[in-house]
């Protein structure tokens, strides 16, 4: 086992009272909901306050919005008008496919295996307007090389999509290069980091995408229903959402019913009416990130993953994530000989995981410490029957 590292320690125990779940249950399911803080508890009742004291304040609703598109832009680095706020990662991608031309000779989408259904649904439903979906698959060892996606990305490619980290493995993809790859046949690159923003620090000129999608329901510590879109400032006048909502247009107040004129940024891919309580919450939990930082927070929990994946090499557990410099984050998936039930022999003892593919999925975020890997591995040595060796 990993000696104590006390700046490791420091960085859970210090944020770790905001979350009262740890009071009674060692979380470690960040990778499917974040842990609910005191804070984003307290966002809600402000949000429920303001309501029941002045009705309908649309002004100050429109604002929050507004501060959660800056909130998200931070967090990406990049500038707020090159951001939509979204009520999914579904609704804004979606909105970018139904700008995609999907002319003859530049019908072509690449997704990986690792993309989450949304992706890859959307893509295929895209065949209906005479797309090419071209899926490109792990290695046996579980890695994508780039040589997989430069085997199908070609000039007749509109859209390449990778993932920054898979919810299915916990492998972190190369996106620079395969950002590279799309760029040099003409293609757009689309990075979903769901499992990554909040966890990871993302900056989408050093990744050199076009297009980044994330949401606020797992390392961002808030609630399902608000999600980001980060649009390259470039296409804004390129690509031209068929999907679209109110909020999108380029004067919400003018109630024009007549025509179609999206916003000039990214905001013509917003949609509806936003979703004013995730924001409330969104806010929260984003801020929560902002304070510690996303370089302090990967050390973190880089710290506590490595003192994890030694124990269960002790264990001789077989570690479904690939495990090279740079190839890991908090994901850690385990593979079990039957997952579901290890999951719920877990809950039992009140530490919370989660199960995909036949592996048990650990999860680790701001707000966990050595204990919990500690108290994780002595439940799996208790259950070896069920970790495939």
């Amino acid at each position: 086992m990993m000696p104590s590292d006390t700046v490791s320690q420091g960085v859970g125990a210090g944020i770790r009272a905001r979350f009262p779940i740890f009071e009674h249950t060692t979380y470690a399911n960040s990778c499917s909901q974040g842990a609910l803080s005191v804070d984003v508890r307290r966002a809600y009742e402000e949000y429920l306050a303001g309501w029941d004291e002045h009705g309908a304040e649309w002004e100050h609703w429109v604002e929050r919005a507004d501060a959660a598109r800056a909130s998200f832009a931070r967090l990406v680095s990049a500038e707020p008008d090159e951001v939509a706020v979204n009520t999914s990662v579904s609704q804004g991608v979606s909105g970018l496919i139904s700008a995609l031309p999907l002319e003859p000779g530049r019908n072509r989408i690449v997704i990986s295996e690792f993309e989450f259904p949304t992706v890859g649904q959307i893509a295929h439903a895209q065949e209906l307007r005479g797309a090419e979906v071209v899926h490109v698959r792990p290695d046996p060892d579980g890695r994508i090389p780039v040589e997989r996606f430069a085997e199908v990305i070609d000039e007749q490619t509109a859209l390449v999509c990778c993932t920054a980290i898979s919810y299915r493995t916990g492998y972190r993809l190369d996106v620079v290069e395969i950002a590279r790859l799309a760029h040099e046949q003409g293609a757009l690159c689309l990075a979903d980091s769901y499992q990554a923003a909040g966890a990871i620090p993302l900056d989408v000129r050093a990744l050199g995408v076009d297009l980044l999608t994330s949401g606020t329901v797992k390392y961002l510590l808030a609630s399902s229903g608000l999600a980001f879109m980060f649009v390259r400032r470039d296409l804004h006048e390129r690509l031209m959402p068929t999907q679209t909502g109110w909020f999108a247009d380029e004067d919400i107040f003018r109630m024009d019913i007549s025509d179609y004129s999206p916003a000039a940024d990214a905001r013509r891919f917003d949609a509806g009416t936003p979703p004013v309580p995730n924001i409330y919450a969104g806010l929260a939990g984003m801020k929560i990130v902002e304070e510690v930082g996303e370089e302090a927070i990967e050390a973190h929990v880089k710290r506590l993953a490595d003192r994890l994946l030694e124990g269960l090499d002790e264990l001789e557990a077989t570690v479904a994530t690939p495990r090279g410099n740079g190839e890991y984050g908090p994901l850690v998936c385990v593979a079990s000989t039957d997952a579901h039930a290890l999951v719920e022999e877990l809950q039992r003892e009140r530490i919370v995981t989660s199960e995909r593919d036949a592996n048990l999925r650990i999860s680790l975020h701001l707000y966990n410490v050595e204990e919990d890997i500690d108290r994780i591995l002595g439940a799996l040595a208790a259950r070896r029957d069920l970790l495939k060796r």
